[in-house]
């Protein structure tokens, strides 16, 4: 960090920065810190939650104690044991975090597994987890059956709510089990959750995280925040609790600190947001940039329509870009703190709008605790407004250990031996680090590529377009080009009011590449512009460039 920074107005971030110490006890367990310690006030909630049909209800942090001590007394009876893995294939609802509380409270494993997952992708997950015993409900009891017979390490399936078969009844167990355990000791280094990456290049991999993880998340968690928490503040994510955005940025730090978080079980939209956001008195929230692209094209000014008390946003997952970072800002009157990190070290680089001053358009800086650098490939630093990988040290600026990494990947070594260089981690992401300290997101190393020479990354173009207001959410891809290397192709998703025939799309082509054309760069603008009704997307809100790339190599091999 530079002297520089220090001369932005409002700027507290050095000291802030300089100054912070880890303190990480060698025994320590999420369970204890996200539930236990709050289970004497019988009044305080954990969850307000509410499904689709609008079925609503709360559970107390008491309750989700009891309900976990159950769950604990049940597993043990499965034969779980510390370290043993056991699948949760739930969405977001109570049972999720009862689950998750009993495996930490038995020195388990929790395997959070999205209920999107089809029968191939869990059944490779169960296979190479070798868990012992499934959770469900209703949305993935079906795939779950489908591959059950080819899991043999699957003692058991509990299923929630939902016609199971041979597997065990939830309520049932959970009815005639004791309400007392006496919870297994674990060190902070101990495994807590194995979380599977999503597998853009290869097989996915399971990154062990340990218990200390909570610990590393909260400088971020609460800088992103606002400084969460304040009296009454209430959470809420789309984030499913399956992927560590829901799981990591949401569920377990909200209960951290006591605090009541919102579960929704159904589709996100932006109805569905701001319904959720004003009946329930948000006042903290993670969204994804696509979602806040959904809520701007929908409700360009919310506050006419709804009464909210949102204090802080934090997103992740994509470049907000400063159409949307605008938008926040004038319209939910919150200045958005961008976060960046990953499974395997979550929650080092973001903002604090409070506490040192946002740019649009920027990651932010490094969290305290955290010792991040932009490096080449022989893993040095390169100088400030040059691109590299973004990377985090093993160590704080201390010396310290830092407690947010993962333990490895699930059974390769090899896997986790490449994601060092060094004592640098490194995250696959493209950045550049301006002289004040803050990082600018380039690109996952492989979205970038060269057209004509000139090396172009897709956020800048992407968040150049969805200003357009026909453009509600766009991916920009290579498309081979025997002339010029590649050619700059932009997918478009039109919002659901713009007309559509031949001839209005053919001048709206032209008219969204003189647009861009304008603005950025003349290599820059795409030169084939290809409407889609949706773009594909992971789970966890982020787009797929990597599956329009390879379609449009495809269609060139096809072609020559």
């Amino acid at each position: 960090m530079t002297s520089a920074a220090n001369t932005l107005s409002g700027d507290n971030y050095q000291s802030l920065y300089q100054d912070f110490r880890w303190h990480v006890p060698a025994t320590f367990n999420i369970a204890e810190v996200c539930c236990s310690r709050w289970a004497d006030d019988p009044s305080r909630i954990a969850i307000h939650y509410e499904d689709e049909s609008g079925h609503a209800s709360t559970l107390t942090y008491a309750a989700l104690h009891a309900q976990a001590n159950r769950l604990a007394n049940v597993l043990s009876g499965l034969g779980v044991q510390r370290g043993d893995r056991v699948a949760i294939i739930l969405p977001q609802r109570p049972e999720t975090a009862i689950a998750h509380i009993a495996c930490y409270r038995l020195g388990a494993v929790a395997m959070p597994l999205s209920i999107l997952f089809g029968p191939e992708a869990l059944e490779y997950r169960l296979q190479n987890s070798e868990a012992g015993v499934a959770i469900v409900d209703g949305a993935g009891y079906a795939n779950l059956a489908s591959v059950r017979a080819t899991c043999p390490a699957l003692r058991k399936v509990i299923a929630v709510h939902a016609d199971a078969g041979e597997a065990l009844d939830w309520h049932a167990e959970i009815a005639r089990a004791d309400d007392q355990f006496t919870p297994v000791g674990t060190a902070a280094s101990d495994p807590a959750v194995l979380i599977y990456t999503s597998g853009t290049t290869g097989a996915p991999k399971g990154a062990l995280i340990p218990h200390s993880a909570i610990i590393g998340n909260l400088t971020g968690f609460v800088a992103s925040q606002n400084w969460f928490p304040l009296p009454g503040d209430v959470f809420w994510s789309p984030a499913d609790w399956a992927w560590t955005g829901g799981l990591m940025d949401a569920l377990l730090p909200t209960l951290y600190f006591g605090m009541p978080i919102v579960g929704y079980r159904g589709r996100f939209s932006a109805d569905t947001a701001f319904y959720l956001l004003e009946k329930y008195g948000v006042t903290n929230t993670f969204l994804f940039p696509t979602a806040l692209k959904m809520m701007m094209k929908a409700y360009p000014s919310p506050r006419e329509r709804y009464s909210l008390k949102l204090r802080a946003i934090m997103s992740a997952g994509e470049a907000v870009g400063d159409a949307v970072f605008n938008w926040c800002r004038t319209a939910l009157d919150v200045v958005p703190n961008e976060m960046f990190g990953q499974t395997e070290m979550n929650y080092i680089v973001g903002n604090s709008a409070q506490k040192w001053p946002a740019k649009p358009g920027s990651m932010g800086r490094p969290y305290p605790g955290h010792r991040v650098a932009v490096i080449d490939d022989d893993g040095n630093p390169v100088a400030p407004g040059e691109v590299g990988e973004v990377a985090l040290h093993r160590t704080d600026i201390h010396g310290t250990p830092d407690p947010i990494f993962f333990i490895g990947y699930w059974k390769n070594p090899e896997a986790t031996r490449n994601k060092f260089t060094g004592d640098w981690c490194r995250t696959g992401d493209l950045a550049l680090m301006d002289e004040d300290g803050y990082l600018w997101y380039q690109g996952r190393a492989d979205d970038m590529f060269k057209a004509a020479g000139y090396r172009i990354g897709p956020s800048e173009i992407e968040n150049c377009l969805v200003k357009h207001p026909a453009v509600a959410n766009v991916a920009v891809v290579p498309k081979p080009d025997a002339e010029r290397g590649n050619i700059v192709k932009a997918f478009v998703v039109l919002t659901a009011d713009t007309p559509r025939n031949a001839e209005r799309d053919t001048a709206l082509i032209a008219e969204l590449q003189a647009h861009v054309r304008g603005k950025l760069a003349p290599y820059e603008y795409p030169k084939e512009i290809e409407f889609i009704d949706e773009l594909p997307m992971t789970t966890t809100g982020k787009i797929q460039r990597r599956v329009l790339r390879l379609m449009e190599e495809d269609k060139a091999k096809k072609s020559g």
